[in-house]
C-alpha cells in the first residue's frame, strides 16, 4: 500500500515538474514574440541598452589600458643620487646597504665614473658633438647611485634618507643634487591623472546611460502592458497565476539586454583590435587588454549579457509591479 502511495506521489511530482517546464517554455515563447510586436520601442530600447553597455566596456578598457601604461612607464623610472667622481663602490657600500633596507626601494645600483662615461658615449654614439665634448671635458662625470622604487610617486623615504644619513653626506656631490625624478615623471603623473579622470567620467556616463536604459525599458514594458490589457484580463479570467502573466514581460526585458550585450561586445572588441596599432604609436599599453579580449571574449560577453539582463529584469519588475494589477 505504501509503495503505491510513493509511486503515485512520484508521478504527481513528475507531472508537476512537467507542467512547470511547459509553463516556463510558454512564457519564454510569449516574451520573445512580444519583443517584435512594437518595432519602434524595441529598436529604441535595444539601441539605448547597446550604447550603455558599450560605454561600460569602453570605461573598463580605458581604465585598464591607462593603468597598464602608467605601470609600464613606472618600471623605466629610477631615482639618482650623485656622488663625487672619486667615490668607489666599496666606499659607498654602507650607503647602498642602508638604501636597500628602505621598504619602498626595489633595487639599488652603483655606477662608477668610468661606467657613467661609457653609458653616455653609448647613448650618444651618433652625436659627434657630444662625444667630442665628453672627451675634452676637464670635469669627470659623477659616480651615481640609481634607485628604483616600488611606488614611484612616494619619494618621502629617499628625501629623508638624503637629509639624515650620516654616511652619505661626505660622499654626495657638491654640484649636482639628487634628482628623484626622471624625464618621464611628468608623463607618469599626467597618465595617473588621466586614469582617474577617465574612471570618474566613465562611471558617470555609465550611471547616466543605465538610468536612461532603465527608463526606456520601463516605458516599453508599460506600453506593452497597456496594449495587451485585454489579453491580460482574459488570462486572469481563465485562472493564470501571477508568475505566468508577469513572466513574458520579464523575458522580453531579458531579450533586450542579451541582444544589446551581443552587439556591444562585438563592436567593442572589434574597435579594440582595430585601434590597437594606432594607440600603441602613442605609447598606450593596449596589448594586455587585446590579449585578454582574444582569450576571454566569451567571459566578457557573458558578463555583458548578465549586466544587460539585470538592467532589463529590474526595469521590468518595477513596471509590472506598478502597472500590472493582478
Amino acid at each position: 500500500m505504501s509503495r503505491r502511495k510513493d509511486t503515485a506521489r512520484a508521478l504527481m511530482q513528475q507531472k508537476r515538474r512537467r507542467r512547470q517546464w511547459l509553463t516556463f517554455v510558454r512564457m519564454c515563447h510569449y516574451g520573445v514574440n512580444n519583443f517584435s510586436r512594437n518595432a519602434w520601442l524595441t529598436v529604441a530600447a535595444t539601441l539605448v541598452m547597446t550604447i550603455t553597455l558599450l560605454i561600460v566596456f569602453t570605461t573598463f578598457v580605458a581604465q585598464r589600458s591607462l593603468a597598464d601604461t602608467a605601470q609600464a612607464i613606472n618600471k623605466d623610472i629610477d631615482r639618482s643620487i650623485y656622488l663625487r667622481p672619486d667615490v668607489s663602490e666599496e666606499r659607498a657600500q654602507p650607503v647602498l646597504v642602508s638604501l636597500r633596507r628602505l621598504s619602498n626601494v626595489e633595487s639599488v645600483r652603483f655606477i662608477s665614473t668610468e661606467e657613467a662615461k661609457e653609458q653616455f658615449a653609448k647613448a650618444n654614439k651618433d652625436d659627434e658633438a657630444k662625444l667630442n665634448a665628453l672627451n675634452e671635458a676637464t670635469n669627470s662625470l659623477p659616480a651615481t647611485i640609481r634607485i628604483t622604487l616600488h611606488d614611484n610617486n612616494d619619494t618621502s623615504q629617499l628625501i629623508d634618507f638624503v637629509n639624515t644619513n650620516s654616511a652619505l653626506k661626505p660622499l654626495i656631490s657638491a654640484t649636482q643634487t639628487p634628482t628623484f625624478m626622471s624625464q618621464r615623471r611628468n608623463g607618469t603623473t599626467r597618465i595617473a591623472e588621466w586614469t582617474q579622470m577617465s574612471q570618474k567620467a566613465g562611471v558617470a556616463a555609465s550611471v547616466l546611460f543605465i538610468a536612461i536604459s532603465f527608463l526606456i525599458i520601463f516605458n516599453t514594458i508599460r506600453m506593452a502592458i497597456f496594449n495587451r490589457r485585454d489579453e491580460i484580463e482574459m488570462m486572469k479570467l481563465i485562472g493564470a497565476d501571477r508568475g505566468f502573466i508577469r513572466g513574458p514581460f520579464l523575458v522580453e526585458a531579458v531579450v533586450y539586454g542579451v541582444i544589446a550585450a551581443v552587439i556591444a561586445t562585438t563592436l567593442g572588441i572589434i574597435t579594440l583590435f582595430i585601434s590597437g596599432d594606432s594607440l600603441k604609436k602613442w605609447g598606450v599599453a593596449l596589448q594586455p587588454m587585446i590579449d585578454m579580449a582574444a582569450s576571454y571574449w566569451w567571459l566578457i560577453a557573458l558578463a555583458m549579457m548578465a549586466l544587460g539582463a539585470c538592467i532589463g529584469v529590474i526595469s521590468s519588475l518595477v513596471a509590472t509591479r506598478r502597472y500590472l494589477k493582478i
